[in-house]
């Protein structure tokens, strides 16, 4: 009797395609969301004062019920520490601790808006895991780019000391505006970016040469990360579009690019690099 509970339970809590987990998942991210709310809420001065005890009774309340959850979670887990330090984990731990925290520190609760990373969950609840792979896709993208970024990040680094340090020559820093190189550089940074919040602004016919220099060049610094990306992008997915076509086992295709094993028959795949369809080239 106590396994079947024990099963049931277990059912509830990981098993998200069951009644019962449905019920039990959206049960708790309607709690995650109030709890956000309640924490948005507190942050407001004047509800604060007004509702100030109502809001710590309902923080302690959804802390209570995440904790059970937790331990819950970690019980009924096949492998307890793998569930302890997997990613939900963690973000189910960071959710619980700012509240017992704030008991000895000062100002722990603030930290209640962490809550909203649980809301991860509802990529596996609602079958969304899907956006997941293409979150992966992404990733994989921009990490393929790293390097290309970096080097154009630091040439951008080198063009903003240089572009701020004419700038303090060509500009009186008597005038009370650019009185520094690191305060030109602020204002190339600002200006190179269109941000332009207009705090510091030349004077000086050279200076709005300067100026004028900073904003053309903002328009290549802003297209080039996005170009390159885009490029590795493009890149991915004529991979992934030309990794394993078909199996030789059973002459179905549809596979990713990574895939080691066919989907249809489970036949394991040479590497990607001996696959014949990517040597055409």
């Amino acid at each position: 009797m106590k396994e079947k509970w024990r099963h049931r339970l277990h059912d509830a809590f990981f098993e998200h395609q069951t009644s019962a987990g449905r019920v039990l998942d959206i049960f708790f991210l309607t709690l995650i969301l109030a709890s956000v709310i309640v924490v948005m809420m507190d942050s407001v001065k004047d509800l604060h004062h007004a509702h100030k005890h109502l809001f710590r009774i309902l923080e302690w309340i959804f802390t209570i019920i995440f904790t059970i959850e937790y331990l819950m979670r970690a019980t009924l887990s096949r492998k307890p520490f793998k569930f302890v330090f997997s990613f939900l984990g963690i973000v189910d731990l960071i959710a619980i601790l700012p509240t017992y925290a704030s008991l000895f520190i000062s100002g722990a609760q603030s930290l209640l808006i962490l809550r909203v990373l649980r809301l991860l969950r509802i990529f596996r609840i609602f079958r969304l895991s899907h956006f997941l792979t293409d979150l992966k896709f992404l990733s994989v993208a921009v990490k393929n780019s790293f390097r290309k970024i970096g080097i154009f990040f630091l040439f951008a680094l080198v063009m903003v000391v240089l572009l701020g340090s004419l700038m303090y020559i060509v500009e009186d820093p008597k005038q009370g505006v650019f009185t520094s190189i690191p305060q030109c550089i602020y204002w190339a940074i600002e200006t190179i970016t269109t941000v332009g919040y207009g705090d510091l602004v030349p004077i000086t016919p050279w200076g709005k040469v300067v100026a004028n220099i900073v904003m053309l060049i903002g328009y290549a610094i802003i297209a080039v990360p996005t170009g390159i990306i885009t490029t590795e992008m493009a890149l991915a997915i004529k991979s992934r579009e030309a990794g394993h076509e078909t199996c030789k086992n059973c002459n179905k295709g549809g596979h990713d690019h990574d895939a080691l094993h066919c989907k249809h028959c489970g036949a394991k795949f040479e590497p990607l690099s001996s696959n014949p369809s990517t040597q055409k080239k």
